[in-house]
């Protein structure tokens, strides 16, 4: 084994899923509301290492998705970044023939 692979910490692969709801809504005093989305993207623990006090070493990445409503409930865009509505097409309609 090398140098470089006895360096290495290898970790297994952990299943999560959020015990209760993986979002947390906040009011503010001006009215807007924030929420945040919490994610575990990856989530590990090392097979060959551990922690000094011989506890399991966990390795974890998460995301954060924070969303702000305004009081309002408006927001504005720029009429370039605004796609045109396309009229529906027209169905053609058919025409029974009895002969």
């Amino acid at each position: 084994m090398s140098e470089e692979e006895r360096d290495l910490v290898e970790f297994r692969w952990l299943d999560s899923k959020p015990i209760g709801s993986d979002t947390v809504v906040f009011r503010r005093e001006d009215g807007a509301t924030v929420k945040i989305k919490v994610d575990v993207d990856k989530a590990g623990v090392a097979v060959n290492y551990t922690n000094p006090d011989g506890s399991p070493h966990y390795h974890v990445n998460t995301s954060l998705k924070v969303t702000v409503i305004p009081p309002k409930r408006r927001y504005y865009l720029p009429r370039s970044q605004v796609a045109p509505a396309i009229a529906p097409k027209k169905k053609k309609k058919r025409r029974n023939i009895v002969i």
